[in-house]
């Protein structure tokens, strides 16, 4: 009898332990499916959690902070008058929110911020401004934009915009485009006509990294193609203005003469009026969008077929945009339109 009981004691005995080692495998691998399929308990809150029914922020929202150029100030004159300081990072995001589509791709907005940078570098070091560093006025330093105004432009588009821009400054905090160690003269400008121009070909002085190099922009550019139409009054008007030494009594089809062209297209001189002119002062003197022209004499008036826009010197910003598109880091970018520099630190 004490056998049998033992015997059914033993059984009862396994059939519990039978029954705990199935609870404990159903914890162990049932419980973390369910823990990986199912919600957090803590999630981030979507549209509605908020009071009034605001989006939360998404957690990626936070961005890192640049310290090197938060460590730096910048004395900018302003537009409207009074010279405001800035910190390099603050003052980086208005002239990359003015100078470039912030519709870019990011790394032609982190190889505009890396252009910036260096120019301004270049410029806080120089006398050209007698009380600042730098003035917003593009036609002289660079463009800049106030943060509000910007995303006052862009509307809806506004934190989306602003954060791009915000990573290209931060990712390329304290960076530069140097040439033997130090920071270059990084000019930019708009779309080339296929190629960029040589700074020998614009200014008359050769400049080791800034040289003509291919562009990869083309017809996807707004504006790529524009057209100017001048009356023969309105040629001779203006020219005399600036040239009074140019003779434009005769028949207005030769008052200009055939263009020396660089390889890529642009205008290197022509004459007007027996005046030889470079292709930029012939781009000044009646607004062209750049010195890549044709002009003709239809019988009533001048017509100029003009390709691109910017003087055409260093870092082309929609052929960056393009470069981006293919794969291009803002490194591959800045080291391929400035010939022979390198990308380091400035601070």
């Amino acid at each position: 009898m004490a056998r049998e009981n033992r015997g059914r004691f033993w059984v009862r005995g396994t059939g519990q332990i039978v029954s705990a080692a199935l609870l404990l495998a159903a914890i162990l691998f049932v419980l973390p499916g369910l823990l990986v399929r199912g919600e957090p308990v803590c999630r981030p809150p979507e549209t509605g959690d908020l009071p009034g029914g605001e989006i939360a922020p998404p957690a990626s929202s936070a961005l890192p902070t640049g310290v090197r150029d938060k460590g730096k100030a910048v004395r900018l004159q302003t537009k409207e008058g009074p010279i405001v300081e800035l910190t390099m990072a603050d003052y980086l995001w208005g002239v990359v929110a003015a100078e470039m589509p912030a519709s870019f791709e990011d790394e032609a907005l982190a190889a505009q911020a890396c252009a910036a940078r260096t120019y301004t570098a270049v410029l806080r070091g120089s006398s050209k401004h007698s009380d600042a560093d730098i003035c917003g006025d593009s036609t002289c330093c660079q463009a800049y934009i106030e943060r509000s105004a910007a995303e006052a432009r862009w509307g809806l588009n506004a934190r989306e915009y602003g954060e791009k821009i915000e990573r290209a400054v931060v990712r390329t905090d304290g960076l530069g485009v140097l040439y033997e160690g130090k920071p270059i003269q990084a000019l930019f400008f708009s779309s080339a006509p296929g190629k960029t121009v040589d700074a020998a070909e614009v200014w008359g002085n050769s400049v080791a990294y800034l040289k003509s190099v291919d562009s990869p922009e083309g017809d996807e550019v707004p504006n790529y193609r524009t057209q100017t139409v001048l009356r023969a009054e309105e040629v001779r008007s203006l020219t005399l203005a600036a040239y009074p030494g140019a003779d434009l009594s005769g028949d207005p089809a030769v008052w200009f003469g055939q263009p020396s062209r660089s390889e890529g297209g642009t205008v290197v001189s022509l004459t007007l009026g027996g005046v030889t002119l470079t292709g930029g002062q012939v781009r000044s003197l009646f607004s062209l969008r750049s010195a890549c022209f044709t002009v003709i004499w239809d019988g009533s008036q001048f017509v100029f077929d003009v390709t691109g826009y910017g003087h055409g010197v260093g870092m082309s910003q929609y052929g960056a945009n393009a470069m981006a598109k293919n794969g291009g880091s803002f490194r591959d970018i800045l080291t391929w339109y400035y010939t022979g520099a390198e990308v380091g630190n400035l601070w």
